[in-house]
């Protein structure tokens, strides 16, 4: 599982898609239910894309948790940390949660768009204790500067 961060424009899909092609990566990705209609619905999905609408509940963690789980041979799940391209200060903790039922780790993935790099750091595997494990995380975060660095915040 990968988390992605800074989440901060709709550039990061194409980018990210385009470095987990170089990477030979199989990613899935999950994404807000409105791309996923008419006319790039299915495009969005042939591209790895699952949506999610944040509407209803779904028991996305849950679910998620078991597809990777179950996943016959290697799949890469590309959860966005902060859950919105906007500016928030308290970010959504499912990508933590999907991580822990599976019993899996998360690579902590970056695009830094100030110095044009993108990155996959070492895998951490989460604790338990959700604050200590967030502080370490955006920590790691702190530095990066998405396309929209404003509505960036690791505090």
């Amino acid at each position: 599982m990968l988390i992605a961060a800074p989440h901060t424009s709709n550039w990061n899909l194409p980018y990210t898609l385009m470095v987990a092609f170089a990477l030979r990566l199989n990613v899935y990705w999950i994404g807000q239910h409105g791309w996923f209609g008419f006319p790039f619905g299915a495009l969005m999905c042939w591209l790895g894309g699952i949506p999610i609408d944040r509407r209803r509940s779904g028991n996305v963690v849950a679910s998620s948790a078991a597809a990777l789980a179950a996943a016959d041979g290697p799949v890469q799940l590309v959860v966005p940390a902060e859950g919105t391209r906007g500016k928030t200060r308290q970010w959504k903790a499912g990508f933590y949660f999907i991580a822990l039922e599976a019993r899996v780790p998360f690579v902590l993935a970056d695009m830094d768009f100030e110095r044009k790099v993108s990155g996959l750091e070492p895998l951490f595997m989460p604790t338990g204790d959700v604050d200590a494990d967030m502080a370490v995380i955006k920590a790691f975060y702190a530095g990066v500067k998405g396309r929209n660095a404003a509505q960036f915040d690791t505090e």
